[in-house]
């Protein structure tokens, strides 16, 4: 099946019937018909304003889960629907837009400096500079699918954090 290909009624069923199905497409998220991607990184925001009141060491141990849950349940999903990485696996937005909004647990910040984030972890997860675009072609799997958010949330997260030093 191509990744571009949206999935069929019997795809959709068979990822929601399972737990890793569910988390792997961002509670439904990535089930958009357009946009999976930004549906999903929107749809992590909710979550996260929970999660930014949270001690840093606690947020923390919550993304290392959630990126351990996420390289299995995205292994779990991708053979399912026999594609390595399609558009409808957007947990990995979710761990990297949560990674891209690490600035604001501890700068000081303006409301709108989540919607930045937001733009910024957007940015890096379609431009993909190296080294996000040698992540995404060589490492396969649940591995896969998530590294390469994550770092495009490490160099959104940088470019957020540089921004608001500027602005003090």
């Amino acid at each position: 099946m191509n990744a571009r290909k949206s999935l069929s009624a019997v795809q959709r069923r068979a990822l929601l019937a399972t737990p890793a199905g569910w988390l792997a497409c961002g509670f439904g998220s990535g089930l958009a018909p357009v946009a999976q991607g930004t549906s999903g990184s929107l749809a992590a925001l909710l979550p996260w304003l929970l999660l930014r009141e949270l001690p840093l060491p606690i947020y923390l141990a919550v993304l290392l889960i959630g990126f351990g849950a996420g390289v299995w349940a995205c292994n779990v999903a991708s053979r399912a629907l026999g594609v390595a990485d399609h558009r409808s696996l957007v947990w990995d937005e979710f761990i990297g837009q949560w990674v891209a909004l690490l600035p604001l647990l501890v700068l000081p910040a303006p409301w709108w400096a989540i919607a930045f984030g937001f733009v910024l972890f957007r940015l890096f997860d379609v431009w993909k500079p190296w080294p996000i675009s040698w992540l995404d072609r060589r490492v396969k799997g649940g591995m896969g699918v998530m590294i390469d958010d994550v770092v495009a949330g490490v160099f959104a997260a940088a470019v957020l954090a540089l921004g608001l030093y500027l602005l003090r």
